[in-house]
């Protein structure tokens, strides 16, 4: 095949038995691959609504049709299963070289199931496929884990995917990360593979993958690689990477501060994407084959390692109170080598926090903890104690839904979640497309499932031609904004099937649905155009909905946390502001 290899590897851990599937090209062009491909087969698994952390629950790991080729950005993989943090649809990419690596070594998708009775490694070295002890990795982080596994293997070129600690504890929201800091974030798919008692796949690949047409495709791939230099947010990208959103949602009056009760920090400047740049970073990195090379490996005191991303950055800054930056930096060196989710560990710290000072949690429920804003001692603890599921952790790392249900008292009121997934560093308050998409996002409060960023920094005339109203230029406004999320929900997709980067082909407004059809055409040579690519994304996205039916959701879950829906913002430019939920929603289930 072109592009494709046409095969998923398949394992059951519990008999240790591994099988090579042929990939049928109907398939592929109902999925496109990537995610896509993920979800069309999670849903048709007979076991697809098993309890997410028993041996019967299926795991995939995908990659795209183009991925390792010449084609700029996509070294994406997405792994996919049912979320123990949610219960419902779950899954998470990152980027780096391991998809590639998989693509080398022949493989298309990774499916995994069953329980190996002891901790083991799946080696998957060209076409030889084998398990490996992995007692001497087991309980170590995952910097730790991938230097011994790539001497012990001798695999120095080859690529480590693997779960730390919190993935082995059962955190409900631990992650997987290859390249040790390209991290699958979200829904907990650390946990489910730790279930399983997978420690890591390492993957070694020494083939090559064809296009159909290798110069039109070369071709179209350079023009990408011109258009990606050439936009007027490459180099900002290039310098500082998604850190850059500190200073601009900051100046926006949505940056969120003290968990969400404010927008603007006064010590931006203290923990700026510009502070870190100038203070701390000392290089540029990049995942494969990509030219934009927006990550930073910093050195800091007490901190060495890649990132931070603006998510984990906010986080362990103004969302808890705190203006160290060097404390972020530690931070995310801990939950990076433990395999834990910012995101979620951050909003349930603040959750904590802030039922605290509303008298909803005492001193003692919190193993004598004072929970207070900015109190880096405190809030480090915690994060040791959620990968440990220890004491006031325990109850922490069951993810802030369950945990707020657990104390009761109103506290519900402060778990800012939807369908139990944490919601992201983003007030929808001052981004209301963002809003519409955390509500509707098939695994819960997600902006990864549309990123309609050009509500942000769309011109108003364009908006026009696009989405009928110049408002869905407006990051205020709801008018416009069920069209423009309905047409980013597919191109969202569309960059997850292709493992495309969501900040090149979506954010900076680079891929559109006519170019990746004849990307997909001249690179696989099937019979790929725009009508079929559209109707592929259709089908996804209604199989991820439909599952997520099976497993006991409905309409009444695509909503929002009370604060963003009833309390608005008392100062700044985003003062005065809620969510308009149900127009928006009015509005985007007619075009469904």
């Amino acid at each position: 095949m072109f592009g494709y290899t046409g095969k998923t590897l398949e394992i059951d851990l519990s008999g240790g038995t591994i099988e090579v599937e042929e990939l049928p090209k109907e398939v592929l062009l109902s999925s496109i691959g990537g995610r896509g491909l993920n979800s069309f087969r999670f849903y048709a698994h007979a076991n697809s609504l098993a309890e997410p952390l028993t041996p019967e629950a299926p795991l995939l790991i995908g990659v795209g049709p183009l991925t390792g080729t010449g084609l700029p950005a996509s070294a994406r993989f997405t792994v996919t299963a049912r979320s123990p943090l949610t219960g419902i649809f779950g899954h998470s990419n990152a980027g780096g070289h391991w998809a590639s690596e998989l693509k080398f070594a022949g493989f298309d998708q990774v499916l995994l199931t069953g329980k190996s009775d002891k901790p083991v490694v799946l080696l998957i070295d060209d076409g030889d496929v084998r398990f490996v002890d992995a007692a001497d990795v087991w309980g170590k982080g995952i910097r730790e884990t991938t230097r011994i596994l790539k001497k012990k293997l001798n695999a120095y070129d080859g690529q480590v995917l693997a779960i730390g600690p919190a993935g082995e504890n059962g955190v409900k929201y631990s992650c997987v990360a290859a390249n040790l800091t390209r991290i699958c974030g979200r829904t907990g798919m650390g946990a489910v593979m730790g279930s399983k008692n997978l420690k890591a796949v390492v993957v070694r690949g020494r083939g090559s993958i064809r296009v159909a047409d290798q110069k039109k495709f070369d071709t179209l791939a350079s023009d990408l690689r011109e258009q990606i230099e050439d936009h007027s947010g490459f180099e900002k990208r290039r310098k500082l990477g998604t850190t850059a959103l500190m200073t601009g949602l900051n100046e926006l009056g949505i940056l969120p501060t003290r968990h969400f009760q404010e927008g603007t920090a006064e010590y931006i400047d203290q923990i700026s994407g510009e502070h870190l740049m100038a203070n701390y970073n000392v290089k540029n990195k990049s995942c494969f084959n990509c030219n934009v090379h927006c990550s930073r490996y910093y050195i800091a005191e007490g901190a060495q390692g890649e990132g931070p991303e603006y998510e984990t950055l906010c986080t362990f800054t103004s969302r808890l109170g705190c203006d160290d930056a060097v404390f972020a930096l530690r931070m995310n060196d801990l939950v990076n080598d433990a395999g834990l989710d910012s995101i979620s560990s951050g909003e349930s710290i603040g959750w904590a926090i802030e039922c605290a000072e509303h008298g909803l949690i005492s001193k003692d429920e919190a193993d004598g903890l004072d929970l207070s804003w900015g109190n880096k001692q405190v809030i480090e603890t915690l994060l040791g104690k959620i990968i440990k599921r220890e004491g006031f952790g325990k109850l922490l790392a069951e993810g802030v839904k369950i945990a707020s249900e657990k104390i009761g008292r109103g506290s519900e009121e402060y778990a800012f979640h939807v369908k139990g997934l944490e919601l992201i560093c983003g007030d929808p308050r001052g981004l209301k497309a963002y809003g519409l998409t955390y509500a509707i996002a098939s695994r819960g409060a997600d902006h990864l499932h549309a990123e309609p960023f050009f509500e942000i920094e769309g011109d108003p005339k364009e908006a026009k031609e696009r989405f009928g109203t110049e408002e869905a230029a407006n990051r205020l406004a709801w008018r416009g904004k069920a069209k423009l999320v309905h047409w980013s929900e597919r191109m969202a997709l569309l960059t997850d099937c292709l493992t495309m980067c969501k900040n090149i082909g979506l954010c900076m407004d680079i891929l559109t649905f006519e170019l990746s059809a004849e990307l997909l055409k001249v690179g696989t040579g099937l019979q790929w155009d725009e009508a079929t690519l559209k109707k592929a994304l259709d089908t996804v996205l209604a199989t991820e909905k439909e599952y997520n039916k099976r497993a006991g959701m409905t309409e009444k879950d695509d909503t929002l946390p009370h604060r963003f829906l009833k309390e608005p913002l008392t100062e700044g430019p985003t003062a005065g502001s809620i969510v308009e939920l149900d127009k928006m929603l009015d509005e985007y289930r007619e075009l469904e």
